[in-house]
């Protein structure tokens, strides 16, 4: 089947109208007219080449939100109508320890990309949401529970969402907890929300003080505003848990010293240049760690969809025609957007 979508022949050519091809539901795959593709600040790595390893034609997207078309006669938890997503991935080796135990995204043999990951269908690699169409095995499709006029919003937490809640779970965030969240962007602005609507005491820190008041109607208790030293001395060894969703390199000492004996710093962002090296005394003397958290697996992401679902939640969102997607990359890149850019997938009709 061929459909219409928007993507990039080398790095230093724009998105433009492609035609690629969607194959047929096979017996396990369902087959989604996508709706909404959220904007990602990894599809602008990934097309451009700031990530290696890009496979041309590029088309990126993987925060999508569409129906359910066609399915597979293997098919058992979806049919044709329903409201669905797809996220970061499509496929995993489903054999490892990883995958047995509902960690894809972890998947020791590599997971398979929603875009530009190897798959067997022509060109070789997968084609994203950037599309009018998409076809993915049941086992990486989700279900979406939110009200039709939430759909644009909802995109988004098909990567921004569940990169955020796997790490406050995995980290028993929840009442009792003082947590802080570094960053008020397409990330952070999604841990903020979740880490309160988990019940925890949530701190925002942003290096503009215009963003105060954004970060309390988010939900933040407090804002620290991470430029002034004495608000952040006044919180020294105070947080349980630090969610770090800054992706340019910075003074990591900054936050851990702000944990309590036992506490972890998480960071989901990964930069262009690497951080300075941390104060390995910082962390000896508090028992204190840093880590890591890649998106989630299905399951965890279903749990958070349906997290956001039962709390009223979702992403707060710009919704953008596809043909506007080079202007959206250029202010993604100055910060100029609360919090994501969402595609109205209906434009491509035009492209």
């Amino acid at each position: 089947m061929i459909v219409k979508a928007y993507g990039a022949h080398a790095a230093d050519k724009p998105l433009e109208p492609i035609d690629i091809e969607r194959r047929p539901a096979g017996e396990h795959d369902v087959q989604i007219a996508i709706a909404y593709c959220g904007v990602c600040h990894s599809d602008l790595h990934q097309v451009r080449s700031e990530w290696s390893g890009t496979l041309y034609p590029c088309v990126p997207g993987h925060e999508i939100v569409g129906h359910v078309t066609a399915v597979g006669n293997g098919v058992t938890r979806f049919k044709v109508g329903d409201t669905v997503g797809v996220g970061c991935m499509v496929d995993s080796c489903q054999h490892c320890s990883a995958c047995d135990e509902g960690l894809e995204q972890y998947c020791e043999n590599g997971f398979v990309g929603t875009y530009n990951g190897p798959t067997p269908d022509a060109p070789g690699h997968t084609f994203g949401g950037y599309s009018q169409s998409i076809t993915v095995s049941e086992k990486f499709v989700l279900k979406i529970n939110h009200p039709a006029d939430q759909l644009a919003a909802v995109a988004p937490l098909l990567c921004a969402g569940i990169t955020t809640y796997s790490p406050l779970r995995h980290w028993n965030v929840g009442p009792g907890k003082k947590v802080g969240i570094v960053g008020i962007g397409g990330l952070g602005h999604m841990g903020v929300k979740l880490a309160h609507a988990m019940g925890a005491h949530v701190v925002a820190f942003t290096t503009s003080e215009s963003k105060r008041q954004d970060a309390l109607d988010l939900g933040a208790d407090e804002v620290i505003i991470s430029r002034d030293p004495d608000q952040m001395a006044a919180h020294g060894g105070s947080f349980d848990f630090i969610l770090n969703t800054v992706a340019a390199s910075h003074d990591l000492d900054a936050f851990t010293t702000l944990l309590k004996r036992d506490g972890t710093m998480c960071l989901v962002g990964v930069p262009e240049h690497p951080h300075p090296s941390p104060s390995v005394g910082v962390l000896i003397f508090g028992r204190k760690s840093i880590a890591g958290s890649l998106i989630g697996g299905i399951a965890e992401t279903q749990e958070m969809l349906d997290f956001c679902a039962e709390k009223g939640i979702t992403a707060d969102i710009e919704m953008i025609a596809m043909q506007d997607i080079e202007t959206a990359y250029d202010r993604m890149q100055k910060s100029d957007v609360k919090y994501r850019f969402v595609i109205d997938s209906a434009s491509l009709a035009a492209a």
